[in-house]
């Protein structure tokens, strides 16, 4: 098969052949032809499989006829990273190039000011992160209700980076009426979830099993025995044994991506260095440096492992295992692209056995074992014991307890809990004390001890009154009661001030 096969128009074919395609990789052949056709995709392939172009190559087609209207986009193409949105704007202004349509790529650390102006003019291809967009959208400068086409790329990334719950009020902002494109590498159960959500009727293509590499890169893993310095100078010696024409070199964290660049540097290689706290305009020029073979090796966090297309990249580096196993896909897919052999090289300590044994377990197989000459191999007896604390809690393996709590205290436990129980149980024959009949409630006992016997002027003729103890609380103010007996000297002796308990109402046997 061949792109003439996949219906698109002679334009399109035009600038792909200009590129230097000729056949359609297995993503592209099964997805151009639906997306064609207006079809709503669900596509899971790896990185570096062509899904670009699946969704680009298509809506060029699409969006050829009409005309964008002022700050209304006719499609909407959302990316995890600046660098993956910039790859996807490469691939329009490659395959678009004999098509009148017009583009805006919104990201971070970029000018809003130029943004906006594009936006004005009206755009059919809008590209863009889903921050940005949201900041637009909030300041008026953009109106999402002409959407005909809305294209999530890498959404397994982009639950990776936390921007699930933008994309879901994107989303919310969009017609209902349109077609939807949803690609990832891996369909984790919330990525599932969201393509439930997002599509109508879709049509799913799986390239690859979710989570396998590319056939064409080789892997090998390098245990070392030691720590992070003795891991950068077997970087360092790989680096000068190995035929490299340009390399990736993987680091978990911004600030190991420093320390392994300042090293290399300092050894006499020539190497760049990429994160995300570097400027947008520095970014930039770095990656530029890097695809124009200016600098060799790029010493990148995971904010490079997404949407970098570098055709030359020989080899990758994993200095550090990756903390999710899925990372180590998107790395290796920087490497063997368009069906050229790649090289994957892993290094890892002792204390990275977990992580590696997630990747193999997500691979399904072995990664081949190396030994780089002068380096120690780690073995499991070196491998960290885990406490309930968490990660790196414990003592290696070395008959030593691995718990920091003495022995001694762990006996002291009982007897001392047993010490303390001792006077709880003398308790049960306390309730010996007999609780008072229903009849003589606590308010009642206490008026008979605390009210004085008053002599009161009125029908009992002077006569001594005493509240009876078995008695009933006296109505509320009131001149006789049911049976006619007068109740006004009962509330007289406390004064203007009767207590409320004395005031409710009570039926007097």
């Amino acid at each position: 098969m061949n792109f003439t096969d996949l219906g698109l128009s002679p334009e399109v074919l035009k600038a792909v052949d200009e590129v230097g395609y000729s056949e359609p990789t297995p993503i592209q052949a099964q997805a151009v032809p639906f997306v064609l056709m207006g079809r709503d995709i669900l596509g899971c392939a790896q990185t570096g499989t062509g899904k670009t172009a699946s969704f680009t190559l298509p809506m060029i087609d699409i969006l050829s006829s009409g005309r964008a209207k002022a700050r209304m986009p006719r499609s909407l193409i959302l990316a995890p990273t600046r660098e993956l949105a910039a790859q996807v704007s490469q691939n329009f202004e490659q395959y678009g190039k004999y098509s009148k349509l017009t583009m805006a790529l919104l990201t971070g650390g970029t000018s809003l000011a130029e943004q906006e102006r594009k936006l004005v003019r009206g755009v059919d291809v809008l590209i863009a992160t889903p921050g940005r967009l949201l900041d637009l959208y909030e300041r008026g400068r953009i109106l999402l209700a002409d959407v005909k086409i809305l294209v999530i790329d890498e959404a397994d990334r982009m639950l990776d980076m936390g921007f699930i719950p933008d994309v879901e009020r994107i989303v919310g902002l969009l017609p209902k009426i349109r077609q939807t494109l949803f690609f990832s590498a891996t369909m984790p159960p919330e990525v599932r979830r969201l393509s439930d959500a997002f599509l109508m009727n879709p049509k799913s293509i799986s390239v690859d099993p979710p989570s396998s590499a590319a056939e064409t890169v080789s892997q090998v893993l390098v245990k070392i025995r030691g720590d992070q310095k003795d891991k950068r100078a077997v970087l360092r010696t790989l680096l000068k044994s190995e035929d490299i024409a340009s390399a990736l070199i993987f680091c978990n964290r911004k600030k190991d991506v420093d320390i392994v660049y300042k090293s290399l540097k300092r050894h006499g290689l020539s190497v760049a260095a990429l994160h995300g706290d570097m400027s947008q305009p520095a970014r930039t020029e770095t990656l530029a440096t890097f695809k124009a073979g200016e600098v060799p090796l790029l010493v990148c966090s995971d904010v490079a492992a997404r949407g970098l297309d570098i055709p030359a990249v020989s080899h990758v580096f994993n200095f550090d295992v990756p903390v999710h196993a899925e990372d180590y896909i998107h790395r290796i897919g920087r490497t063997g692209r368009a069906g050229r052999s790649g090289n994957a090289i892993t290094l890892a300590l002792a204390e990275e056995a977990k992580g590696l044994d997630a990747v193999i377990q997500m691979l399904g197989k072995q990664i081949e074992e190396i030994k780089v000459e002068g380096v120690e191999p780690w073995s499991e007896e070196d491998i960290p014991v885990r406490g309930r604390g968490g990660r790196g809690r414990g003592r290696p393996s070395s008959g030593k307890p691995t718990s920091s709590r003495p022995p001694a205290k762990k006996a002291a436990r009982p007897a001392r809990a047993k010490k303390e129980r001792a006077p709880r149980e003398a308790t049960p024959a306390e309730p010996t004390v007999q609780t008072p009949p229903p009849s003589e409630t606590p308010i009642e006992s206490v008026e008979e001890v605390k009210v004085t016997p008053v002599a009161l002027d009125g029908p009992t003729g002077g006569a001594v009154v005493k509240p009876k103890p078995a008695a009933a609380k006296p109505r509320r103010r009131a001149s006789k009661n049911k049976n006619g007996t007068d109740t006004s000297a009962g509330e007289a002796s406390f004064g203007e001030h009767t207590p409320a308990f004395i005031l409710r109402p009570v039926k007097v046997a």
